[in-house]
């Protein structure tokens, strides 16, 4: 066994090089993975993403047809709205516009189907808006 010894020269300019090129590696992977990492806070507070533009959902009342139109833009609710509703229906069903509005209220604020509040005098009228309202946004949402 012989103990040879040997001698490494490193040139001063290959060195820096070196140096230089890991540094940018790490920061390129730093930025790859803030990048492309999973956000989970910030999918928490993402809202839901719709198409713009109108949607309705049908109701049947005894024969009678009455849409209700959602208008969204790309994450608002921005108005729901009773269409074809004929003044039989109206005179009929004297609580639905009331519920409409209710309900209507709350979206806005929430932006948001869930935690909404039905008063007890129009709990079911307020379900059935609810649900074609569920259905209209389901129109709307990007897949």
């Amino acid at each position: 066994m012989s103990a040879k010894t040997k001698i490494v020269v490193l040139h001063m300019k290959e060195l820096v090089y070196t140096v230089i090129f890991v540094v940018l590696a790490v920061l390129l992977i730093l930025l790859f993975v803030f990048m492309f990492g999973s956000k989970k806070d910030e999918s928490a507070k993402e809202t839901m993403k719709y198409t713009p533009g109108k949607y309705t959902s049908s109701i049947l009342f005894n024969d009678n047809s009455i849409d209700v139109e959602v208008v969204v833009d790309e994450n608002r609710i921005n108005s729901v709205s009773l269409v074809n509703l004929d003044e039989s229906v109206a005179t009929m069903y004297p609580l639905m516009q009331p519920a409409l509005d209710a309900i209507s209220q709350q979206i806005y604020e929430n932006q948001s189907l869930e935690g909404i509040d039905y008063g007890s005098e129009n709990q079911y009228t307020s379900q059935v808006l609810v649900e074609a309202i569920r259905n209209a946004l389901s129109k709307a949402e990007e897949k």
